[in-house]
C-alpha cells in the first residue's frame, strides 16, 4: 500500500492485518515433467527419488533448494541439487516442456500445459496442503468506485477459474 497499490492478488497465509481480504481460490505446488523427459527416466515414485532426477528449481534466492511434501501425513523436505537454477517460472516451464527436467510450479502455471499433455504431474500423493489465494485491498467500504468495480471483477474472474479450484 505504501507504493501506491490499489489492489494485489496474494497466493500465501495472510497474517492479521488492517487489510481487507477477499478469498478466491487455492492452488498447490505440483512436480511436472515432458513425456519426453519420462521416456528417458523413470517417472519418481517418492520424493527421494528425486536425488536420482534432474530438476529445475525456478528461484532465485535459494542455492539448495527444498522441496515440501507430505508423507504418511506429515510435512517433510527434500533437498534438491537442480542442474538448472532460473529466477522465473515462465523459463522453468520453458524448460520443463523442452524434456531438460522436473519442475516444480504452482497448480495454475502447469495447468494448461498439464491439459494439453505437453507435461505430465508426478508426486502427486505427497503434495502438501494447498496455498490459498485472496483479493487484498486496503480501502474496504471507502474505496472508489473504480477500485471496488475492479475488485468485484476480478474476484469473479479469479473463483471461476477452474485452476484456482
Amino acid at each position: 500500500m505504501e507504493e501506491g497499490v490499489d489492489v494485489a492478488v496474494r497466493i500465501a497465509e495472510l497474517p492479521d492485518s488492517s487489510m481487507q481480504a477477499v478469498r478466491v481460490g487455492r492452488v498447490r505446488r505440483v512436480l511436472v515433467a515432458a513425456p519426453a523427459y519420462l521416456q528417458a527416466h523413470a517417472a519418481p515414485r517418492r520424493p527421494e527419488d528425486l536425488s536420482e532426477h534432474v530438476t529445475i528449481s525456478a528461484s532465485g534466492v535459494a542455492m539448495q533448494p527444498e522441496w515440501r511434501f507430505t508423507i504418511d501425513g506429515r510435512a517433510t523436505t527434500q533437498r534438491v541439487t537442480p542442474r538448472m537454477r532460473t529466477t522465473t517460472n515462465d523459463s522453468a516451464i520453458s524448460a520443463a516442456l523442452a524434456g531438460l527436467g522436473i519442475a516444480r510450479l504452482l497448480s495454475y502455471q502447469a495447468a494448461p500445459h498439464v491439459a494439453s499433455g505437453a507435461l505430465v504431474p508426478l508426486l502427486e500423493d505427497f503434495e502438501g496442503e494447498p496455498v490459498p489465494i485472496h483479493v487484498v485491498h486496503q480501502e474496504g467500504r471507502r474505496a472508489t468506485q473504480k477500485v471496488r468495480n475492479f475488485i468485484d471483477m476480478a474476484v469473479e474472474l479469479l473463483r471461476a477459474n477452474p485452476a484456482l479450484r
